[in-house]
């Protein structure tokens, strides 16, 4: 099948090359005429592990190609998918569909005999209902079929992700574009990935309800492992005690600074506002929103008390500061409101991340200084802070780390390392939800 995908940045670059991948003629549009060059002389507008192997595979194969025009390829394509930004709008929270709703104008316009629109960013309920309606007034001549098809693809596994999909779901209001789906997902039936055809606004809802899960889950364990240094429990522990229940399962029980990322944050956001417009508010998620909020400064402090109270004037080594391993991808990054608590406590800070110092530089405080590696930034400082769990973090010669800092202690937001490994080289440890760490040889014991 033909493939016109507009938008080529995350979701619509991995998107569009696992398309070619399975066979399809894919096109992927964008204005950004750099992004495009770029992508013709095959560099990666982001780092995604594995992304520039298969766009060059398919690209020599003729099935890849970029272009900064709109209207050939949609007018010659079978499937037109929309994969542009949805970012929180300024003010209010709410989702900002004005680029969503500007492509709907350039469809409509050059669509030619029956076509499928589908919606891959992540939009509000009742967005695809007007997507149609734009395309309707523009060109009432237009036979196009607008449907719903959401990503659920976790940066640094998103090319796993999508060719291996838990489901993949389709919203539709028109039963002609079912069997056009069908051809295009056909290639994953030999994965039995499900499918799910389901109305237009159900499927927008299903993706803003997963990332409201997730990200309550994610709080859920922090507010958890904050209970746990309080009363004398592990939270890896009581992580794993729960997850080994089938009903709740072990992924996202993972303690760490907060979540970030270009999804979780705006979308918990903008269901939000969604759901108080429409007289429905979700409590739960209106908490998670602004208990992660608080917690990726309250981590600042954190490691402001592990130095005893005071680092002003004391060099505070960062290692990570993408939102998670695996990306270059600085989108609401714990590490920024981290950094930032540190320096408004008067410390200095060196920082490295293996992809994401770059994307950091204009997000922090000008007076962050730049590592070449873990070890240069240890080098001389009086505490040391993992903020992202890269692999390379997880094997440190400690030795090596420890010789090279002036003080000892390390703060670990990860929970990656275990205390007697760090303890045995003279490094005070702190993690997250320790509480068996610090409890005191008399706990107090409720009453009977």
């Amino acid at each position: 099948m033909r493939i016109t995908i507009i938008g080529s940045g995350y979701v619509g670059l991995v998107s569009g090359a696992c398309f070619a991948d399975f066979g399809h003629v894919v096109t992927c549009v964008d204005k950004a005429e750099h992004k495009i060059e770029a992508l013709r002389a095959g560099r990666m507008p982001i780092y995604e592990p594995g992304l520039a192997e298969i766009v060059a595979s398919n690209v020599q194969a003729g099935r890849l190609s970029f272009s900064t025009d709109l209207a050939g390829p949609v007018s010659e394509a079978d499937v037109v998918f929309i994969a542009v930004g949805t970012p929180s709008r300024r003010g209010d929270g709410h989702a900002d569909l004005s680029h969503v709703f500007d492509v709907a104008r350039d469809i409509s316009r050059h669509v030619r005999g029956f076509t499928v629109v589908a919606t891959k960013s992540t939009v509000p309920v009742g967005t695809g209902d007007e997507v149609d309606y734009i395309i309707r007034m523009v060109n009432p001549n237009a036979d196009v079929a607008v449907v719903s098809n959401p990503e659920f693809l976790r940066e640094g596994a998103a090319i796993e992700d999508f060719k291996r999909p838990d489901r993949i779901v389709v919203g539709h209001a028109d039963p002609r574009a079912v069997e056009v789906m069908t051809e295009v997902y056909r290639p994953l039936y030999l994965n039995a990935a499900p499918i799910l055809f389901t109305s237009r606004r159900t499927s927008e809802l299903v993706k803003y309800a997963a990332n409201a899960f997730l990200a309550l889950k994610i709080t859920f364990i922090n507010e958890i492992a904050d209970l746990c240094e309080n009363v004398g429990a592990n939270v890896q522990e009581v992580s794993r005690g729960i997850g080994l229940d089938k009903r709740i399962g072990p992924k996202f029980l993972n303690a760490g600074p907060g979540y970030g990322g270009s999804c979780f944050p705006k979308d918990t956001l903008a269901l939000v506002k969604t759901a108080q417009d429409s007289n429905a508010p979700l409590r739960l998620v209106e908490a998670t929103v602004a208990v992660n909020d608080q917690r990726k400064r309250a981590m600042a402090r954190k490691v402001v008390a592990a130095c005893g109270g005071r680092v002003r004037g004391r060099t505070i080594a960062v290692l990570g500061l993408t939102f998670k391993p695996n990306t270059d991808d600085m989108r609401e990054a714990p590490a920024i409101s981290i950094i930032q608590g540190l320096i408004d406590a008067g410390a200095r800070v060196t920082a490295y991340d293996p992809q994401g110092m770059e994307q950091a530089r204009p997000l922090l405080d000008p007076h962050v200084a730049y590592a070449e590696d873990a070890y240069v930034c240890a080098h001389g400082a009086d505490a040391l802070v993992i903020v992202t769990e890269w692999d390379q973090f997880r094997a440190l010669d400690l030795d090596r780390l420890a010789a090279g800092m002036t003080g000892n202690v390390l703060v670990d937001l990860r929970n990656i390392y275990r205390s007697e490994e760090i303890e045995k080289r003279g490094l005070r440890y702190t993690c997250l939800g320790d509480g068996l760490a610090t409890l005191p040889l008399s706990y107090p014991v409720a009453a009977e």
